[in-house]
C-alpha cells in the first residue's frame, strides 16, 4: 500500500513537472491540455524551481552513464554544465501593466580610462566579467582588465598607478564593427568593414595581430560565440546569418531565409544555443533555431521601417529586449511574436547601438544620442529611473554592462571610453 501511494505521489510531481516545463517554453496550450488530462493543477506547476524537469533529466542520464559519480562531473560538464546556464531571470515579465513599484538605480561613478583615434564604435564584456574590449574607426582594438580599471578608481595599486589597457590589437585595415569573447578560451574575435573576422589570443602578452583569420563576402557587421565556443554566427550586408565552424572555417547558410533582404546589424545566440536572433536594417526581428536554422518567428517591422539595431535575449530565453533607430527598446515574447514591453524616451536615430539588461536583468540601459546620456529603465514597469550625463564630448554611440558584477562601459563620437562602477 505504502508503495502505491508513493508511485501516486511521483506521478503528480512528474505530471506538474511537465505542465511546469511547457509553461516555461510558452506551450500554454499545451501545458493547459496536459493538467487537464493529469488533473494536476496549475498552482503546483507554478511552485516547481525554473528549468527544474531539464536538471533533473540531465542528473539521470549522467546517473546513467556512470553512476552517482558521474553525475556531479556531468554536472559541470556536458548537459549539466548546459542546463545550469538556463538562468531564471529576476524579473516576471509576463506581469503586466505594473505601475508604482518602480526600483531606484544605484549611483554609480564614472571614470575616463582610454582614447582611441577615432569614433569608438563597439565594446563588449568577457562571459566572467573579467575583460571587456573596444573597437574604433582607427582600426585598432583596446583591451582592458576590469580589476586595474577599479585599482585605479581607489587608488589602491601598490606598484604605480595601474594600466586599465593592458593590449592594443591592431590587424584590420577598416573600422570595427563588433566584437565577442570565447566562452572557454582566451581568444577575443572582431568582425568588420574589411570583410574579415579576426581571432585573438589576448593569453599571449606580446601578441598584437590576428593568429586566425576568417574571410567573410561581406562587411561583417556582427559577431556571436555558439555557447559550445565551436561555432560562431556572423551578421553582415548579407540579408543570411553566416554560421561558421571554427574549426574548419566551413561556412553554412540557412536554406530558410523567409523572404528577408536587408543587412543584419546584429546576431546574438541565446544562453544555451537552442535559439538565435537576427536584428536587421529593414527594422525586421527574426528568431532562428540554432540547431537547424530554420526560422522561427519572424517579427516584421518590429521597428516600423527604422533600423532594428540590437537584439538580445533574457537568461530564460522566453524574451528578446530590441533597440532600433526608431528611439524605441522593445521587449518581446519568443512563443507568440508579442510585444510585452516598450522602452521609451532616448533618442537613437543616426548611429548603431544597443540595449541591454544589467547583470540582475532588473533595469534596462541604453544611450540617448541627442541627449549625450545614459538612460536607464525599471526593466518591469518600464518607466525611466535614470538620466546619467556620459560625460562625453560627442555622442555616445555603444554601451555594454557586465555580466556579473554592477559595472558597465560606454564609448562614442569623442573617441573615449568611459567606465562607470555602481557606489557601495
Amino acid at each position: 500500500m505504502n508503495e502505491a501511494v508513493q508511485e501516486v505521489k511521483l506521478l503528480r510531481q512528474v505530471n506538474a513537472l511537465i505542465v511546469a516545463h511547457l509553461r516555461s517554453q510558452n506551450l500554454g496550450q499545451a501545458a493547459a491540455a496536459v493538467a487537464a488530462a493529469t488533473m494536476t493543477p496549475i498552482s503546483a506547476a507554478e511552485s516547481v524551481p525554473a528549468n527544474q524537469l531539464l536538471r533533473l533529466v540531465a542528473k539521470g542520464l549522467a546517473a546513467e552513464r556512470g553512476g552517482g559519480a558521474a553525475a556531479s562531473a556531468f554536472d559541470s560538464a556536458g548537459f549539466g554544465g548546459l542546463v545550469q546556464q538556463l538562468g531564471s531571470s529576476a524579473v516576471d515579465f509576463s506581469m503586466q501593466d505594473v505601475k508604482g513599484s518602480s526600483k531606484s538605480f544605484p549611483k554609480h561613478e564614472v571614470k575616463h580610462v582610454s582614447d582611441h583615434k577615432s569614433a569608438a564604435r563597439c565594446a563588449k564584456f568577457s562571459p566572467d566579467g573579467k575583460y571587456f574590449a573596444t573597437g574604433s574607426a582607427d582600426t585598432s582594438i583596446k583591451f582592458f582588465e576590469v580589476a586595474k580599471i577599479k585599482q585605479t578608481m581607489v587608488g589602491d595599486s601598490k606598484d604605480g598607478p595601474a594600466r586599465p589597457v593592458i593590449r592594443t590589437f591592431y590587424d584590420h585595415t577598416q573600422a570595427i564593427n563588433g566584437l565577442d569573447f570565447h566562452p572557454e578560451s582566451p581568444i577575443l574575435i572582431s568582425a568588420a568593414k574589411d570583410n574579415t573576422i579576426k581571432f585573438f589570443d589576448f593569453s599571449k602578452t606580446n601578441a598584437r595581430k590576428a593568429f586566425r583569420v576568417i574571410q567573410d563576402t561581406h562587411n561583417v557587421r556582427s559577431v556571436c560565440f555558439h555557447p559550445c565556443g565551436d561555432y560562431l554566427l556572423a551578421g553582415t550586408d548579407h540579408p543570411v546569418a553566416h554560421l561558421y565552424d571554427i574549426n574548419t572555417f566551413t561556412c553554412y547558410l540557412s536554406a530558410n531565409a523567409q523572404d528577408s533582404s536587408s543587412p543584419i546589424n546584429q546576431v546574438r545566440y541565446s544562453c544555451t544555443g537552442s535559439l538565435y536572433v537576427t536584428a536587421s536594417k529593414d527594422g525586421s526581428l527574426r528568431i532562428w533555431d540554432g540547431v537547424s536554422a530554420e526560422c522561427v518567428r519572424p517579427i516584421i517591422g518590429a521597428h516600423g521601417s527604422a533600423e532594428a539595431t540590437s537584439a538580445i535575449f533574457t537568461k530564460d530565453e522566453r524574451y528578446v529586449l530590441s533597440c532600433g533607430k526608431d528611439s524605441c527598446v522593445k521587449l518581446w515574447e519568443v512563443g507568440t511574436g508579442r510585444l510585452v514591453k516598450q522602452y521609451e524616451g532616448a533618442i537613437r536615430r543616426q548611429f548603431r547601438c544597443q540595449a541591454v539588461f544589467n547583470e540582475t536583468e532588473e533595469y534596462v540601459l541604453s544611450v540617448d544620442e541627442q541627449n549625450n546620456e545614459v538612460v536607464v529603465w525599471d526593466a518591469l514597469t518600464a518607466e525611466k529611473v535614470a538620466r546619467l550625463p556620459s560625460g562625453s564630448t560627442g555622442a555616445p554611440r555603444w554601451l555594454d554592462h557586465s555580466p556579473v558584477e554592477p559595472v558597465f562601459v560606454i564609448c562614442g563620437n569623442d573617441r573615449s571610453i568611459r567606465f562607470w562602477k555602481q557606489t557601495v
